[in-house]
């Protein structure tokens, strides 16, 4: 019966940790402003046309 506890402990655990990351995300997501967001399209797609392939990859 101990096996269970500590199974169910790690996946709410778990669940947990995964909501956490998800709330940061969308906090960091929603600081962007429009203008923000624009001009970082227009610099990575500069370095793209540039042929530098350096663009960030990360999502705005």
């Amino acid at each position: 019966m101990n096996l269970w506890k500590v199974l169910g402990l790690a996946g709410v655990a778990g669940v947990a940790a995964a909501g956490v990351i998800i709330a940061r995300e969308e906090r960091q997501r929603a600081d962007l402003t429009p203008q923000d967001v624009r001009a970082r399209l227009h610099r990575r797609l500069q370095e793209l046309e540039e042929g530098t392939g350096e663009a960030d990859t990360r999502s705005p």
